[in-house]
């Protein structure tokens, strides 16, 4: 009886730990659900503060200016924003606030999903003075990293855990997109695709409603003004299919222009050391491009829509170069505008400013569309409609510079409220995505991350290796033996030892090589040989060793190419420890449940 009434008992326990998990869990999921409408309403705000205030700001500073009448004000303008900017950044918030969205990448990748609480506002505040004053970037990376640092401060506030908070920081992300842009679906899109989050339920619901939620709040305040959106004008046509596949191969090298000239430039302006000079010779020469061809002004959009719509005002400084002569002298120029924008981009963030990539993709591909568009026009019989070209190229050049290609599809096809140039935009995307998939493997948010080796990827097995770090793996319960001793030496340490290897160091710890108790079992035991046999004629010199630095990625190699159960850890030729085949795998298992859906 009593054995039955203990065996009751603990079926009891069992029974109330199992309603218990599920009750935190069902609590962690309505958590969930109110924190992504929260941080919905919280970022779609964000977005409408920020839109309004870079528009006030470049009214205020702009009123009067004429690019026209040849204003050198403007040589001086994108100089004083990115110096404030710089100010900013240094004195007041004394943190690196640029490449917002590689910083949500690193914080999900190595950080546990903590992105600095000041991102709050700072990104916000840096782009307003860096894109207000005429910094040639977009604002949807500052806001992206806006609402991202929003979910992750809300996630370590109510303590979830790491992978809730990944998602909180994607619903941060997806709200600041779909506030912007007014793109729901897009959103939702952008960061399963360039955030890397896993395609679950667990996953997707939230972001679904902090999409709609920040949607909401951005139409509501701003109705179709928050709208980035194109009327279909002319149909699209089966037989302008191959021109749209041309157009992907053409915006796939434009993506591999852009990706490359951004490393280029913004690898060359730090090699500068001094801040000061980096902003100077940055904003000099992005005040004297935009000078010269003010349609790199800003964000851009204005003009794109303009040219999407058959205008060509503001395209280059009248009173430099007069009035366009030709058609010819019209696409020479759209090409200088391709060429110039990456490089004005580039130079706005290398010198200090705050900004994106999401606008000048979406201006480099509008632009690439007209001017493929107006070249292959010249030819005989061909007519293929300019304003859809453009649509589409700008499908091109995301889908290729962020390795994005349904998030692409998807902007465009909301913004036009229509899914006539699906078919199109899905050719004229994948094309370019595989065109720059033949020269670049990382988009150019994931690049520099993914040479660094700390970039999640949707690899469960690679993300849960990237989590694990050699120096927390290291055992130290392993008896080391000097390598000056005997046999007899040897013996008394195997009497203390649990463990059947033992490594054998000098008086200062540096690292000599391996006794398995295995190799020696048949001599071991031999006492007439233990004062004549030395430790040095007993080891061994292992041909697999472990850096306490390394990656967990190329430990794992290391186990499977070697079939070995411990390798031994050494630093600068000194011994740590082991980490055990074991302990690893013990470790990977642990972590992958957690990565794991429920």
């Amino acid at each position: 009886m009593r054995i039955f009434a203990q065996a009751t008992n603990m079926s009891t326990n069992t029974t109330r730990q199992k309603v218990k998990f599920v009750l935190n869990s069902t609590r962690q999921r309505r958590l969930l659900l109110l924190l992504s409408a929260l941080i919905g309403l919280l970022s779609g705000l964000a977005a409408v503060v920020l839109k309004n205030t870079v528009h006030y700001t470049n009214e205020l500073i702009t009123r009067g200016f004429n690019f026209e009448e040849g204003n050198y004000l403007y040589l001086a303008l994108p100089l004083v924003g990115i110096g404030l900017t710089v100010l900013f950044a240094t004195y007041i918030v004394r943190d690196n606030i640029g490449h917002g969205v590689s910083r949500i990448l690193f914080a999900i990748s190595k950080k546990n999903g903590r992105i600095e609480s000041h991102n709050m506002y700072s990104s916000m505040v840096g782009s307003t003075l860096t894109i207000g004053f005429g910094g040639s970037m977009g604002l949807e990376a500052p806001i992206v990293l806006t609402g991202s640092s929003i979910g992750s401060f809300l996630g370590r506030r109510f303590h979830l855990n790491r992978k809730t908070i990944n998602i909180l920081i994607g619903a941060g992300a997806t709200g600041a997109v779909a506030g912007i842009f007014k793109a729901p679906i897009a959103a939702v899109v952008f960061s399963l695709e360039v955030l890397m989050l896993d395609l679950t339920m667990v996953a997707l619901i939230p972001l679904l409603i902090s999409a709609a939620t920040a949607a909401t709040i951005a139409f509501f305040f701003m109705g179709s003004g928050v709208l980035f959106s194109f009327e279909l004008i002319d149909p699209f046509y089966i037989r302008h299919i191959p021109l749209y596949m041309l157009l992907g191969v053409f915006t796939g090298l434009v993506s591999v222009y852009f990706t490359k000239m951004t490393l280029l430039v913004e690898g060359s302006m730090k090699q500068l050391k001094r801040g000061w000079i980096r902003w100077i010779i940055g904003g000099v020469m992005l005040g004297i491009l935009i000078y010269i061809f003010p349609s790199l002004y800003g964000e851009g959009y204005e003009f794109m829509f303009e040219l999407i719509n058959q205008k060509i005002d503001g395209l280059i400084n009248e009173s430099l170069f007069g009035d366009f002569s030709s058609i010819w002298f019209l696409i020479l120029f759209l090409g200088l505008i391709m060429v110039f924008k990456v490089i004005a981009m580039a130079l706005t963030g290398g010198s200090g400013g705050v900004g994106g990539i999401f606008a000048p993709s979406l201006f480099m591909g509008s632009i690439a569309g007209v001017f493929f568009s107006k070249l292959v026009n010249q030819l005989p019989f061909v007519n293929v409609p300019e304003k859809n070209m453009a649509l589409v190229g700008m499908a091109g050049v995301m889908a290729g510079v962020m390795h994005a290609p349904l998030t692409g599809i998807f902007l465009i096809a909301e913004s036009t409220g229509s899914y006539e140039l699906f078919t199109p935009l899905i050719f004229t995307a994948v094309i370019s995505y595989l065109t720059i998939m033949l020269f670049e493997p990382h988009g150019i948010y994931t690049k520099r991350l993914a040479e660094r080796g700390e970039l999640m990827t949707h690899h469960k097995d690679k993300n849960v290796l990237q989590m694990m770090k050699v120096n927390r793996l290291i055992e130290k319960n392993f008896r080391t033996v000097n390598v000056n001793g005997t046999m007899r030496d040897f013996t008394k340490e195997v009497a203390k030892s649990k463990r059947n290897i033992f490594p054998i160091v000098d008086d200062d710890n540096n690292f000599y090589g391996l006794i398995f108790i295995n190799d020696i079992r048949n001599i071991i035991f031999n006492t007439e040989l233990w004062d004549k046999t030395f430790v040095k004629e007993l080891m061994y010199t292992p041909q697999v060793m472990v850096d306490p630095d390394e990656s967990m990625e190329s430990v794992a190699q290391k186990f499977q190419d070697s079939e070995d159960y411990n390798l031994p850890v050494i630093k600068d030729g000194k011994y740590l420890g082991f980490v055990s085949r074991a302990q690893v795998f013990m470790t990977y298992r642990r972590l992958l449940r957690e990565f794991s859906d429920e």
